[in-house]
């Protein structure tokens, strides 16, 4: 999902979304609470009409900014109270009002109110958020009046604590929601805690419905994520970046900035198909980064049309039953010499997914000792 924090991805219009195929994108309640306001939205007959965008559309619950305002911010039971960045004045979002907001806003997916803390954070303040946001789940059930139009999901929370996050996956699942966030990742964790955070949450929630990894949108995680089980995605990052004046491609990324784009008459990336791979060169964009709105909207084009073309062929990959197949060529592109990182390694072997054909010989190795725990004589004879 695009992130358009304020009803609007930036630099591109819906029919431009709808051409790369994109058919959810996430609004903020927060944002879209203080500017326009929920009541002139609901007065305009909701989101999609206010944006015009006929697809769908999720709103995060405001709750990520307990962390991203954390110092504009007071967190007590009854909600948070935020000071606005815009006047300054204190406004105090419970999960009653996340729920009331997003209603009125009318998304297909609302997101209930959750604790959010940094997963670098340790000690009780992590069981403290967790057990709140079960008791905030509670209070999101009851207030929402409108479970025929708009899907609750549960956000599960509980840092790197397996112990935390069991409890929590547990009583959400508990609840019988429509669809399940993992939450609190994507904050500076290293990636071996990352993965395994969402190994386990995947493992124990149900299959049969969406399983959304929330702030991640690198595609290397989205391919290990999905590998392990997740669903739904979401990140500022492909826009984000363009505006910085990177290029995401299947070798990682393309950065136009640098003056050895300034004569390069090729594509961004000769294989894609995008509209800006196939009519403008990488030294026209280098001369426009960060020098014209043309070229941070030219990349963000880009940028959203590979993560949306990611998007399909996993999804296609894993309905013809070939997705061991396209992790590998995915890896192959990105790693040509097989230096895949180990916790992507660990990430694989616990999914099933034998990488060792585009892994260098020794890191693979070294990933089967540490899952295995082989000894010393085995790995020899591996």
């Amino acid at each position: 999902m695009p992130v358009g924090t304020q009803g609007t991805i930036k630099g591109l219009t819906a029919d431009q979304l709808e051409e790369i195929g994109c058919q959810i994108i996430l609004g903020n309640t927060y944002h879209l609470a203080l500017r326009p306001t929920s009541e002139l939205i609901d007065e305009l007959g909701g989101l999609h009409k206010f944006m015009n965008w006929p697809r769908a559309l999720l709103t995060d619950s405001g709750g990520f900014q307990m962390v991203s305002l954390l110092h504009l911010a007071d967190i007590t039971e009854k909600g948070v109270t935020f000071q606005s960045p815009v006047d300054g004045k204190p406004m105090l979002l419970t999960p009653e009002e996340s729920i009331q907001i997003q209603n009125k806003i009318g998304a297909d997916i609302i997101m209930a109110l959750d604790d959010v803390v940094k997963t670098t954070i340790t000690g009780p303040r992590i069981e403290e958020a967790m057990h709140r946001t079960l008791r905030w789940i509670d209070r999101c059930i009851a207030a929402h009046k409108r479970p025929h139009d708009q899907n609750l999901f549960g956000i599960v929370q509980g840092g790197l604590d397996p112990v935390l996050r069991d409890i929590c996956v547990r009583g959400l699942v508990d609840r019988n929601l429509p669809g399940y966030a993992i939450g609190g990742l994507a904050g500076g964790e290293d990636k071996d805690s990352f993965w395994r955070v969402v190994a386990q949450c995947t493992a124990t929630l149900p299959e049969d419905k969406p399983r959304y990894v929330m702030g991640v949108g690198y595609p290397l995680d989205i391919v290990v994520c999905s590998a392990l089980g997740a669903d739904m995605y979401d990140c500022v990052y492909p826009t984000r970046t363009a505006r910085f004046g990177t290029a995401i491609v299947p070798e990682g990324v393309l950065k136009l900035k640098h003056k050895a784009m300034a004569e390069d008459t090729r594509p961004i990336d000769p294989q894609c198909a995008c509209m800006v791979c196939k009519n403008y060169t990488r030294a026209y964009i280098h001369s426009l980064v960060t020098k014209d709105a043309m070229g941070s909207q030219l990349l963000s084009f880009h940028n959203l049309y590979y993560m949306m073309q990611l998007s399909r062929n996993l999804h296609s990959s894993i309905v013809q039953g070939k997705f061991p197949e396209f992790v590998c060529n995915f890896l192959q592109k990105m790693f040509p010499k097989g230096d895949i990182p180990e916790w992507v390694c660990n990430a694989m072997e616990v999914a099933e997914i034998d990488i060792s054909s585009c892994c260098a010989p020794f890191r693979y190795i070294q990933a089967t000792k540490v899952q295995s725990n082989l000894n010393e004589d085995e790995i020899q004879a591996v």
